[in-house]
């Protein structure tokens, strides 16, 4: 993955784009490299911020990517860094375990760009563009289901869930039930049967973005189980980081920044009323982090306009304390999981 992402319009269905990082330079003032530091850069894609954080002499980053062809396109930029830049395929979710099994430890600075990459949306054979047709796939790494497997073989409870919960789709049912009444009769396998099969049956508006925009979306967070990683990722960043260290987060929809947001309020203790709590109530855990400043940081007008992929991305961040890591919040992991009934009247 890599930055270069962009708000829903665009992740679904942008045209081709440079790979230019999104808040790039608030991130690396943020991280603030330094020679001899040690970062992580949990989402790589074309390498934009391990760029950015291997500038100071000697600092090392560990980087990560779960798209074998990002890994593979990197191996220039590892061969340039001399042994300070490792490149692993890997989750972002397995950040601690490949930071220990590489006894790496005590980072300085951890950065996630949450989402799908302009590399993965401008290349029409992983089947994430539906302006360029190609397989119905959208996987981030070839293993598990592909979209398609998901669209012919959910029920149409689960397909109207999909779409309503993940890409927040209004039409979720009239959608699901038009997918498995046409599959019947043929199943889906290319971008743009299904989305012109969207488009049919919810028409657009002119200006609208394209009807089939939310939906795709949320298949593809549903292939890649991109918010239940997202959760586990922040939980993981919070064990690997030393006191002072910052976890920095850009995000690029609401889904992704409410997880966010809501990771760093529970974990820094926004909202605690000590003195109101009642008797014999349990004390709240020292929090794990600070937030400084005012957030969450946007993009500039400037940058938009170069980057129309950046317009909807948010980063927030957070200054790690000394205080134990906390384990996986089941609250948090909730949000990243269709919910056991379905929500009537859409």
């Amino acid at each position: 993955m890599n930055a270069g992402r962009g708000d829903e319009d665009h992740l679904a269905a942008g045209g081709p784009a440079r790979h230019i990082p999104v808040l790039r330079d608030e991130v690396l003032a943020i991280a603030d490299p330094r020679a001899g530091g040690l970062y992580l850069d949990a989402t790589f894609g074309a390498g934009g911020y391990s760029r950015g954080l291997l500038a100071p002499a000697g600092a090392r980053v560990l980087a990560l990517d779960r798209d074998p062809l990002a890994v593979k396109g990197g191996a220039s930029l590892v061969e340039a860094a001399e042994g300070r830049l490792t490149l692993v395929e890997a989750r972002f979710s397995q950040l601690a375990d490949v930071a220990r099994r590489l006894d790496f430890s005590d980072f300085d600075a951890v950065v996630l760009d949450i989402g799908v990459s302009s590399m993965q949306i401008d290349d029409a054979e992983r089947g994430f563009s539906f302006r360029g047709d190609g397989p119905l796939d959208m996987r981030m790494q070839p293993t598990g289901q592909s979209a398609a497997d998901i669209v012919n073989s959910a029920d149409e409870a689960t397909l109207a869930d999909i779409l309503y919960y993940f890409g927040e789709e209004r039409a979720s049912r009239r959608i699901a039930r038009a997918i498995v009444m046409d599959r019947a009769k043929e199943p889906f396998v290319s971008t743009a049967a299904l989305a012109g099969m969207i488009a049919r049956v919810v028409p657009g508006k002119p200006g609208d973005i394209h009807p089939a925009t939310r939906s795709f979306q949320a298949l593809r967070i549903a292939v890649n189980d991109e918010l239940g990683e997202l959760v586990a990722a922040l939980s993981a960043a919070e064990g690997v980081l030393k006191p002072g260290g910052k976890l920095i987060v850009v995000t690029f929809h609401s889904l992704e920044d409410r997880i966010v947001k809501q990771f760093f309020a529970e974990r820094s203790g926004r909202g605690e009323a000590p003195s109101r709590r009642l008797p014999g109530e349990a004390a709240p855990k020292p929090p794990t982090f600070q937030l400084p400043g005012k957030q969450p940081v946007i993009p500039s007008v400037a940058e938009v306009a170069a980057n129309p992929r950046a317009r909807s991305a948010k980063l927030r961040h957070g200054v790690r304390t000394s205080a134990p890591a906390r384990p996986v919040d089941a609250e948090l992991m909730a949000l990243a999981r269709l919910p056991q009934r379905a929500v009537k009247g859409r």
